[in-house]
């Protein structure tokens, strides 16, 4: 687990990051683009909800990208019309978009260790 000031200076150079370059979603993955279509939410109203995660959203990470051998991974969790949304995100590579791999309803309870 990461300290409240890890998470935040993730979090500034994602956004930072994000205003350059844009972000890029991993809707390759079926379960990505069924939460669009379950929460009854738009492209641009996910892109909102990330834009506006906070430390308190975090619940896991820094993860190494064991897959692609990318950036460290960080999950967050958001309630989106009542469903508890399970968002991984990393800030890809140098020069090149962010990345939201994850986006889709949490198959189990998340833990928010910074949540009061």
């Amino acid at each position: 687990m990461s300290g409240r000031d890890e998470i935040a200076s993730f979090l500034q150079d994602f956004f930072l990051k994000m205003d350059i370059w844009q972000i890029i979603y991993r809707d390759d993955r079926g379960k990505n683009v069924r939460a669009l279509i379950e929460l009854e939410i738009t492209p641009s109203k996910r892109t909102e909800i990330i834009r506006n995660l906070r430390i308190f959203d975090y619940c896991d990470g820094p993860l190494k990208d064991t897959l692609h051998s990318g950036a460290d991974l960080w999950v967050f969790g958001r309630v989106v019309k009542g469903r508890e949304v399970y968002i991984k995100i990393s800030l890809g590579n140098p020069n090149n978009p962010v990345i939201c791999i994850s986006f889709h309803i949490a198959d189990i309870k998340m833990n928010y260790p910074f949540k009061t």
